[in-house]
């Protein structure tokens, strides 16, 4: 689905349409000093889109612009669609939050602990918590990243070949057996830390549905909400639509092309990373999050009852804790303090806290390559943001996102 359009006009909306421009001449900038390709944002309130708007390249070499129907890498976009996945069969009574992942990944049967030492000499201890399934989706598992490039065993998962991408020729369960392998950062359920439980959560869908994950998205989720051009792969002509990735050139920022890391979104991956493998269009990923607006229900088709959607974007760490004070730092760009965190979202607790002009409640996730959307239940709206530079934190885009189109709420 590409048909992206103003649905109302921004006034019947609540918003000053001269001040929604803000964020298109904000965003322009990056475009005009060559810091993005290109980017395109959608803003709708109570169903209704207010304001989209389109600026620069989808491939700054070819000279092709941004189009409604652009192909983006959402990267980790991608885990709160395999959170929602999970949930479906939750609620089929699959498993409950509670059950420990090693029932069905038996790899994760006696996990060990990082206690001391370099990732050359690491000694470890036993698990004294099973890794559960609410681990997984509130990235309280003990599992990392080996980008963060924080603590031994990110390097640990760097060896292993797990750095940015997967070692090739893995399949999703031989990455789950390989980072069983490897030590956990924390006990089970006692910090956060972002991380490949989205991934490992993807595994369990598979093996308690008896699909491969592509195969469970595309019946279950992307089927039944029209999400049409939402894959694990960009290929044939559906690739002239496709956006080039971009990083930022040392010194400059400047965008400069990375086909060496883009180019791998052409063909089907071996490894379905649930936590970060899917390519979208903004059409579609709109329709993700009316669904998501409307408490599990969008078109008449149901996929998660509210009370389930509430509980998702409900902020689970113990206590009620913010991830300033559970979590370890991710990056500048996504400020922890006054967000805490549901199954597959960030969640805000406290605005003034966060410095955002945002509402109590809002669920939010970003992708690596600077994409970016929320959901503000109190005020009915959805935002999102397309481009494609990596990393996300090259620019506080997202920040500056929200302040854009909050000031333009009146």
């Amino acid at each position: 689905m590409t048909d992206l359009k103003v649905e109302a006009d921004p006034a019947e909306l609540g918003f000053d349409a001269d001040r929604l421009l803000r964020v298109d001449r904000r965003m322009s900038r990056y475009v005009d000093e060559g810091l993005l390709p290109g980017w395109l944002t959608v803003v709708a309130r109570r169903g209704k889109i207010a304001h989209v708007s389109a600026y620069g390249q989808r491939d700054v070499e070819a000279g092709l612009p941004v189009e409604a129907g652009t192909r983006w890498r959402i990267f980790s976009m991608t885990k709160p669609i395999t959170s929602v996945a999970a949930m479906m069969l939750f609620e089929e009574g699959a498993f409950d939050l509670t059950d420990p992942i090693h029932r069905w990944l038996p790899e994760f049967t006696e996990p060990r602990v990082y206690a001391k030492g370099s990732s050359l000499r690491p000694v470890t201890e036993p698990a004294t918590e099973p890794i559960r399934v609410w681990h997984l989706l509130t990235h309280t598992a003990g599992l990392t990243y080996g980008f963060h490039h924080a603590h031994p065993v990110d390097a640990l998962y760097r060896t292993a070949g797990f750095e940015w991408s997967t070692p090739p020729g893995k399949d999703l369960a031989a990455c789950c057996e390989a980072w069983a392998s490897l030590p956990l950062v924390f006990q089970p359920g006692s910090e956060w830390n972002y991380s490949v439980a989205t991934d490992v959560l993807g595994r369990l869908v598979e093996v308690v549905s008896g699909r491969s994950l592509d195969e469970f998205f595309a019946e279950r989720i992307f089927g039944p909400l029209g999400m049409s051009d939402t894959a694990f792969s960009v290929e044939g002509e559906a690739q002239e639509q496709l956006a080039a990735l971009y990083v930022p050139a040392p010194g400059t920022r400047r965008a400069v092309r990375n086909d060496a890391f883009g180019d791998g979104i052409k063909r089907r991956p071996v490894c379905l990373q649930g936590g970060a493998g899917l390519a979208s269009t903004a059409a579609d990923y709109h329709r993700f999050t009316q669904f998501l607006l409307r408490g599990g229900e969008l078109d008449g088709v149901r996929l998660l009852s509210p009370r389930t959607v509430r509980a998702m974007t409900s902020n689970h760490l113990p206590g009620g804790a913010d991830l300033e004070a559970f979590g370890r730092p991710l990056f500048a760009e996504m400020p922890f303090d006054g967000f805490g965190f549901g199954l597959g979202f960030s969640v805000l607790q406290h605005p003034v806290k966060a410095k955002t002009l945002s509402s109590v409640g809002e669920y939010a996730w970003g992708g690596a390559a600077s994409t970016a959307f929320w959901v503000d239940p109190a005020e009915e709206l959805t935002v999102l943001f397309f481009t494609q530079l990596l990393p996300s934190s090259t620019h506080p885009l997202r920040q500056q996102l929200r302040q854009l189109v909050y000031q333009a709420l009146v």
